[in-house]
């Protein structure tokens, strides 16, 4: 478990860079298509020698042409609708602003669990809820900065493709997760999904170039960057830590919520790259209720373990009177 919340917060942290450079290349004037596309379409040679090093492009093809459909469906949910809403989600906000939004994932990865077959962890679901509390007053705290329905109507703008993304990404990874056998490990899965959005990322760049014509280098450097260290550093140690406790749902939520990290490492680096405004009183606020929801969902995990690690206990002593 503390490896997998160590890769969970590390991950945040490379995610972070994902929102501070797409908030970068739509001030700059890049077209929020190309940088959505552009990070997968850099990702995927990365990943392709990681999968290569590992000699595991055989045994994924043979995975993939089994289960053809659900790879295509899920991957294309799980890292093309995600990506894309979280991208356009960029153009009206602060990098601060969407990574906290975000943020609502956290509560919807904990509704989820039902779906696939698993008890519903309430206790994790009540901090996930003081998370979303966070979400809702940062949405609040601009709305009474900006003043007027302009910020009422930038603040939706903002929220619902960050919801669409925040359903998408856990449900696309928790799909792959049951398709997947345990032979295929986390960069073939992760190389795969990629491959497997393709098409959907070759639509968009198509539409991009028709409506702003090609990225400017500028763009192809920052979505590079963005493709290395949140596509591939990023996603791999975060699916590490997800597949760590795939069968424990408690800890997965947990491990889903450590991406409430990426809100700070986001605040800092709009603020210190960016020159993002500091976030109002009442934004802090905010931001303080998601990193409580946060530390509240380890302590009820680490609060689990002592009882957890008891009942293993007792299993093992009725085994040996056997």
């Amino acid at each position: 478990m503390k490896r997998a919340l160590i890769y969970g917060i590390l991950a945040s942290f490379f995610f972070a860079f994902t929102h501070v450079f797409n908030r970068s290349m739509h001030l700059s004037g890049g077209y929020w298509m190309w940088s959505a596309s552009l990070r997968y379409l850099a990702t995927l040679p990365f990943l392709a020698a990681i999968v290569w090093r590992e000699r595991g492009f055989r045994r994924l093809f043979q995975e993939i042409g089994q289960n053809i459909g659900p790879w295509f469906l899920w991957s294309t949910v799980g890292f093309g609708l995600f990506y894309a809403s979280l991208t356009y989600a960029s153009q009206f906000g602060t990098s601060w602003f969407v990574s906290a939004s975000f943020q609502i994932t956290i509560v919807a990865g904990a509704i989820m669990s039902p779906l696939f077959g698993q008890t519903l962890p309430w206790k994790n679901l009540t901090m996930s809820v003081l998370i979303l509390a966070g979400v809702f007053v940062l949405q609040l705290s601009t709305a009474f900065t900006a003043g007027g329905g302009e910020a009422a109507g930038t603040s939706w703008r903002i929220l619902i493709p960050i919801l669409i993304a925040a359903i998408c990404y856990p449900l696309g990874n928790r799909k792959m997760m049951i398709i997947c056998p345990p032979e295929i490990s986390t960069s073939q899965r992760v190389f795969g999904m990629t491959l497997c959005s393709l098409p959907f990322w070759l639509i968009l760049s198509a539409i991009a170039w028709t409506r702003s014509g090609p990225p400017s280098t500028g763009q192809l450097l920052q979505s590079t960057i963005v493709g290395l260290f949140a596509g591939v550093i990023a996603t791999i140690l975060f699916f590490k830590a997800t597949g760590l406790v795939r069968k424990q749902p408690k800890q997965l939520a947990l491990i889903e919520a450590t991406q409430s990290g990426s809100v700070v490492f986001s605040t800092l680096g709009g603020i210190l790259i960016l020159n993002d405004p500091l976030p109002s009183i009442l934004g802090f606020f905010g931001i303080l209720l998601i990193i409580t929801g946060m530390v509240g969902g380890s302590l009820i995990s680490v609060a689990a373990s002592p009882e957890m690690h008891s009942r293993l206990d007792e299993q093992g002593a009725k085994t040996l009177e056997k």
